[in-house]
């Protein structure tokens, strides 16, 4: 058995090997450190969809992207305050509970992949897959299998047997060629939720999304017990700790962190808690091309992503200013899928005349 001086003399060699690995390796405190924060409200022709924009530029002349749904002058003036002068580096320092974190984080993210010239999935020990399945809003949207089925407005409180076959003949409409996710938006009582969950089950919807608010656990539980039918949560939730709560009562079977408020490593946290309990993770997403572009990140990432929803406006003006924002086919699906993004960071490039010229008042 190893004495006690045997044992400090082995420590002190160890010590001895890893200080100068360490000291060669850290950086130093001014590297990359963050020198401008930026905005770029913009907004959306004809949807009127607005969204916030952030550039982060640091000493060393690296520029990273991120972006959230809005930024207020005073969360925004915060987070310059908070971050100027310190390493972009830093984003496993950032507080996630913090205003306009998600759009900080992407942004981190962006720089450190290009200041190790390396697409950010490979920063952080993906790719765990080549290609992204992904689904949208509209079912005539070019290179998509899937689609998001939004139920009817209820004009009423527990509407019954006819709101059901309203829902259903939405679903039949699509024909037997896709897959679909049934997206109730929180809007429906527990009542009529767990009545058209039981209704589409038939019809294997890839889930339920949002059939209720999940204020109170016991509806949600209630709704679970009466359906096979998957459940999705997660839209608008900024605390972990509901996804917890969520997972371990077993009332989710689809998480949903929104990426523009969790940033991707919010959410990779989310989906390793998800992973735990062998739940798969289909990330929120309805703002614009540079969430996208971190979405995508996201889901190379993770070993338990599912599908990833990608905003198609109806209008031509929308989808024209997404592409001029981000000009790389990034929102363009292939037989149900989107391509990976190959440069460094978030691998885009940000057309900043585009967000001038978008900008929103």
């Amino acid at each position: 058995m190893a004495t006690n001086a045997a044992i400090a003399r082995r420590r002190a060699r160890l010590t001895g090997g890893f200080v100068p690995q360490a000291a060669a390796a850290a950086p130093r405190s001014d590297e990359h450190a963050i020198a401008e924060l930026r905005w770029f409200p913009v907004r959306e022709p004809v949807s009127g969809n607005r969204y916030a924009v952030l550039r982060v530029k640091t000493r060393s002349g690296l520029t990273g992207w991120g972006e959230c749904a809005q930024a207020s002058e005073q969360d925004a003036a915060a987070l310059e305050k908070a971050w100027t002068g310190r390493p972009a580096t830093l984003y496993a320092a950032l507080d996630g509970a913090a205003s306009l974190a998600g759009a900080l984080d992407m942004a981190m993210l962006d720089i450190l992949g290009k200041a190790c010239r390396a697409p950010v999935y490979r920063v952080l020990g993906g790719p765990t897959r080549h290609k992204i399945r992904a689904f949208t809003d509209s079912a005539a949207a070019p290179g998509f299998r899937a689609v998001a089925v939004r139920v009817p407005p209820p004009a009423a409180r527990n509407q019954g047997n006819a709101y059901q076959n309203q829902v259903q003949a939405l679903v039949k409409a699509l024909g037997d060629d896709r897959d679909f996710v049934l997206d109730a938006h929180g809007r429906l009582t527990p009542g009529d939720a767990a009545s058209v969950a039981a209704a589409i089950e038939s019809s294997h919807p890839l889930w339920f999304d949002e059939p209720c608010s999940v204020s109170n656990l016991e509806v949600v539980r209630k709704i679970s017990a009466e359906t096979v039918t998957p459940l999705g949560f997660g839209r608008g939730v900024a605390d972990p700790g509901v996804f917890q709560a969520l997972l371990r009562e077993g009332l989710v079977d689809i998480v949903r962190p929104d990426i523009s408020v969790h940033g991707i490593s919010g959410a990779r946290r989310i989906a390793v808690l998800a992973e735990t309990y062998y739940v798969a993770i289909a990330p929120h997403h309805d703002g614009g091309p540079v969430a996208t572009a971190a979405a995508l990140h996201l889901a190379a990432s993770v070993p338990n992503f599912f599908i990833q929803h990608v905003p198609r406006p109806e209008a031509a003006t929308d989808r024209e200013m997404r592409a001029a924002i981000v000009s790389t086919g990034l929102e363009t699906a292939r037989d149900g899928f989107l391509d990976l993004p190959r440069g460094p960071g978030l691998g885009i490039e940000v057309n900043q005349a585009a967000l001038e010229k978008y900008h929103a008042a």
